[in-house]
């Protein structure tokens, strides 16, 4: 009995401060930018102490029973969260601290892949991975949490790799909500990384709004370090994205008149060019900090952007892409009659504006919006 209490004690201090930790470091994705450093390290750097603290404790407790399967998953998240925060708190001084802090950003990927797989098992675990507004949905958890337990070994449900290991190109991941029904048409977000990025790690900023409004997400990764941007006429990338978008649409019930492509920085660039091509799926187009390529105006793109549903997000404070480029795109794509929707963003930097997601997904199709939002 005392070991059991042991193993709880150490639960309850793990968890919470493991969870607070990765919120904590999104925070500071969000907002990271050369001059906000000092403040990000002062805002993080109480986790990270709390974090150690907890991991002590979680590896010197003996761990018996059906509980023993949680520990070596909750230490590799741990491991992974620390790793990102001494990218954030240590060498503050490196001439290199943006690409550090960058690279530091990758490591709490790799906490979310070792606990996500804890969802059915620890209930905070399952609303971390919930927007904010539902987490308090019993119904939502317990839906989820049995039709995880419920699923066969090959059901394909969940977060899935197809080909897209760390050092595979060209492969994509995929979330399908754990709940997915059958005889349900599902909206489809295909979400491109941005350069020198993976689709494996960008999954992880779509899954929570799609796991909390019911959407498939794919995220593809491009064939070589970055998207086919350079020479867009020697495109690597089309043929093998629209072969894993037919993959899904042919595999599950997707919404052909909701399919959403969206990109970062590279990624966003490779939306507006791939997507405005003749004969493709996409219905709407999102580009977050990116560029519209030159080529747009000469291959015929900028003419079929006329009518389409075109999201636009750009960061006043972006340091790589000048706001003047975005507002360049959106005089281009107003004056061909596109039903844009351009939003300027104060604090946002040259990083993902995960806070963007709820109204992509509300503008894509209003049946996803959340109670209390339009």
């Amino acid at each position: 009995m005392a070991q059991d209490d042991a193993i709880l004690d150490a639960l309850e201090d793990i968890v919470p401060a493991l969870l607070t930790a990765l919120e904590a470091i999104g925070w500071a994705q969000r907002h990271l930018h050369p001059s906000h450093l000092k403040a990000l390290e002062e805002g993080l750097a109480p986790h990270r102490e709390k974090l150690q603290s907890a991991r002590g404790r979680l590896t010197q407790t003996e761990w018996q029973g059906d509980l023993a399967g949680l520990r070596a998953p909750l230490d590799t998240a741990a491991e992974h969260t620390l790793t990102a925060l001494a990218g954030f708190l240590d060498d503050v001084n490196d001439p290199q601290a943006m690409l550090q802090r960058f690279r530091a950003l990758r490591r709490q990927v790799g906490a979310m892949e070792a606990l996500y797989p804890l969802h059915s098992w620890l209930k905070p675990v399952s609303q971390f991975f919930l927007e904010e507004p539902v987490r308090g949905s019993e119904e939502l958890l317990e839906r989820i949490r049995v039709a995880t337990v419920e699923a066969d070994e090959d059901a394909e449900q969940g977060v899935i790799h197809y080909a897209n290991e760390r050092d595979d190109r060209g492969g994509f991941s995929l979330y399908v909500p754990e709940y997915w029904d059958a005889a349900k048409r599902w909206p489809l977000v295909v979400a491109l990384h941005g350069g020198s990025g993976h689709g494996r790690d960008f999954l992880w900023t779509w899954l929570r709004e799609a796991r909390s409004r019911g959407v498939i997400v794919l995220c593809a990764t491009a064939r070589d370090r970055t998207w086919s941007i350079i020479d867009p006429d020697d495109d690597i990338d089309a043929e093998p994205l629209l072969a894993n978008v037919a993959h899904v649409m042919e595999r599950w019930n997707v919404d052909p008149g909701k399919v959403l492509l969206t990109g970062m920085s590279d990624g966003a660039t490779y939306a507006m060019l791939h997507g405005l091509m003749e004969n493709v799926p996409y219905t709407h187009l999102a580009a977050l900090s990116g560029v519209f390529h030159p080529a747009n105006m000469i291959n015929g793109n900028i003419m079929r952007a006329a009518g389409k549903p075109i999201y636009v997000v750009h960061g006043l404070m972006d340091w790589m892409f000048p706001i003047d480029v975005a507002q360049m795109t959106r005089d281009q794509l107003t004056a061909v009659g596109a039903e844009l929707v351009y939003r300027e963003i104060p604090d946002l930097s040259h990083t993902y504006a995960r806070d963007e997601n709820p109204r992509i997904l509300c503008w894509l199709d209003s049946k996803l919006a959340l109670p209390g939002e339009e």
